[in-house]
C-alpha cells in the first residue's frame, strides 16, 4: 500500500519522538532565581519549585519577604523557560526548520 502522507508520516513519527524527548530532558533542567540576595528559588523545566531558601535576615519584613518570594519564583519561571525555548530551537535547527520557529 503507498503512504498516502508521501512519507511525511514517518517523518511526523521521529519528530513527535524526538519532541517527546527534549520535553522530559527539559523537565530535568534546573534553574534558580536569587532576590534580594536573600530568596532563592530553585525550579525545573515543568515549572515546578524544587526548593525555596530564605535567609534568616527576610524573615523580619512579612511584605518584603512576599516580595522577594514572588520576584525570585518569577525569575525562576522566565528562566525555565529560556531553557525549554533554547531546546526547542536546537531541535528545530537539528532538523532544519528556521528559526525562531518554536
Amino acid at each position: 500500500m503507498t503512504d498516502p502522507f508521501g512519507g511525511m508520516g514517518g517523518m511526523l513519527g521521529g519528530f513527535q519522538k524526538q519532541m517527546q524527548a527534549l520535553q522530559a530532558e527539559a523537565e530535568r533542567e534546573e534553574v534558580e532565581a536569587t532576590a534580594g540576595g536573600l530568596v532563592t528559588v530553585r525550579m525545573n523545566g515543568a515549572q515546578e519549585v524544587l526548593s525555596v531558601r530564605i535567609d534568616p535576615k527576610a524573615m523580619d519584613d512579612r511584605e518584603l519577604l512576599e516580595d522577594l518570594l514572588r520576584a525570585a519564583a518569577n525569575d525562576a519561571a522566565r528562566r525555565s523557560k529560556e531553557v525549554v525555548a533554547k531546546k526547542l530551537g536546537q531541535l528545530a535547527a537539528s532538523m532544519g526548520l528556521p528559526p525562531g520557529l518554536f
